[in-house]
């Protein structure tokens, strides 16, 4: 049976019904996977055998193949989080979304490439290999989950849990024409996730599907004993919640993500799906998000002082190999994170970063008491050229501009494929909800989803794959 491009749903049914069972999906991704991987470097390590550690086929992921990105601890599977420092790392426990998943019954197909650490915008930055973009191997798959998006763009694998720090599932889901959540903060536990900026890091789903990404976020949101930052699930599901009416939906369009710097076709795709919005009975509305200036360097402040402490422990003597195995994006955070909070300087920089962080929460919630969800670009530009940026930081952290107020108020954002450049490239948008509006974002999307062919984004992707 042709199982290609079938989603999480129509797979769970087969595998019930015994059409196909999970041994069979799983030889056919790890197939898929070896294939693609040789022609796009998308894996850093790749499983020779099912790691499916139960046969129960009524559970809601039984049989359904997934990857993650190289930051998420696997009891005997090697973790390096793209880094050559962590290269014979093998962890002894499992991180709470990779437990959750396998009991679940999801089976684990390989570990992502991504940028060292989690720290750019296009993986190239991983020590090991740059992940190519399937709609055209020339150009980024963006990043830092660039590994995870190629995977689930060329179906080798159903879905994969990405991590988002500063747009790290949402850049790379736009660039390669698929869907990605970044979840309100504490949502989903960060146990066992290689940390990055720790009050920043988000753990979320990247898929092909508005019902995939629910389906999933049913399995691993929720409380974890293991870390003190995360949440109480909701009490509603996000699978029942994907059919509610969005007559009347007020959606807010913040003047400075669509201004200048934004490239006009990026601008173009989400005007028009804007119009399309219009037609289901929703109102648009210009907002302002006036300290949307000062995002750049609010963020780097911060995660780059998190990173300077949360990297002080790979010292070569407890794990991993000594600190001269750190690359140049990761001494350049290292270098900058131990400035700003040396003395002399904490006051002048990190504090007032932080003082900064509560301007863009405000700035938030004036909106949000105006319109019911923003949305947006995902970054001024849709994918370019590999090496384009990589002498040049600060254009590549301007990748982030659009993306990095998020995780600076902690709330949830949504992208979906909207359309192709000229040049056939993806272009995403933003949804952005409130804290914990998870389901009202999904839902806004399935009816988007719905209404219109962008799907045909997603499957055109895939079809070069088959």
């Amino acid at each position: 049976m042709d199982i290609f491009g079938k989603s999480i749903t129509q797979l769970r049914s087969l595998i019930k019904d015994k059409k196909v069972s999970p041994k069979e999906v799983w030889e056919y991704f790890a197939k898929r996977s070896k294939v693609n991987d040789e022609k796009l470097d998308i894996f850093i390590t790749r499983l020779e055998n099912s790691k499916q550690s139960n046969d129960n086929i009524d559970l809601p992921l039984a049989g359904i193949p997934f990857s993650m990105k190289d930051t998420y601890c696997t009891k005997g599977v090697r973790t390096t989080a793209s880094s050559k420092i962590l290269e014979n790392f093998i962890p002894p426990y499992n991180a709470t979304v990779y437990q959750r998943l396998l009991d679940a019954g999801a089976i684990l197909v390989g570990k992502t490439n991504c940028d060292a650490w989690g720290h750019g915008s296009s993986t190239e930055n991983s020590d090991y290999k740059i992940t190519k973009n399937p709609w055209n191997t020339d150009y980024i798959a963006g990043g830092s989950s660039g590994g995870s998006a190629a995977a689930v763009s060329t179906y080798s694998t159903l879905f994969d849990i990405g991590e988002d720090t500063g747009g790290s599932i949402r850049l790379p889901a736009s660039f390669c024409g698929i869907i990605g959540l970044k979840v309100t903060y504490g949502l989903v536990s960060r146990y066992g996730c290689i940390a990055y900026g720790s009050s920043l890091d988000t753990v979320g789903p990247m898929g092909t599907s508005i019902k995939d990404i629910a389906t999933v976020l049913e399995v691993i949101a929720g409380k974890d004993p293991y870390d003190a930052t995360s949440t109480k699930k909701q009490s509603y599901s996000y699978i029942k919640s994907l059919n509610d009416s969005i007559e009347g939906l007020k959606i807010g369009i913040p003047k400075e993500y669509m201004g200048e710097g934004i490239d006009s076709e990026v601008k173009q795709k989400v005007e028009e799906s804007l119009d399309i919005y219009r037609k289901m009975g929703a109102t648009i509305k210009e907002v302002t998000l006036p300290h949307t200036q000062y995002a750049i360097a609010t963020y780097y402040l911060i995660a780059t002082s998190e990173t300077s402490s949360n990297l002080a422990r790979y010292d070569g003597i407890r794990f991993g190999n000594d600190r001269s195995y750190f690359k140049d994006e990761a001494k350049r955070r290292l270098i900058l994170g131990g400035y700003t909070l040396s003395a002399g300087y904490y006051d002048q920089y990190y504090k007032k970063a932080l003082k900064l962080k509560t301007e863009f929460i405000k700035d938030f919630n004036t909106v949000f008491n105006e319109v019911d969800v923003i949305m947006a670009p995902v970054s001024p530009t849709s994918a370019f050229r590999i090496r384009e940026k990589i002498n040049d930081p600060l254009q590549m952290y301007l990748s982030d501009m659009l993306t990095v107020p998020i995780n600076l108020t902690g709330i949830p954002s949504l992208v979906v494929p909207v359309g192709l450049t000229k040049k056939g490239l993806p272009v995403g948008m933003q949804i952005i909800g409130n804290h914990f509006e998870e389901a009202k974002i999904l839902n806004i999307a399935y009816q988007f989803e719905k209404e219109t062919n962008f799907f045909d984004v997603i499957k055109k992707g895939r079809e070069k794959y088959r």
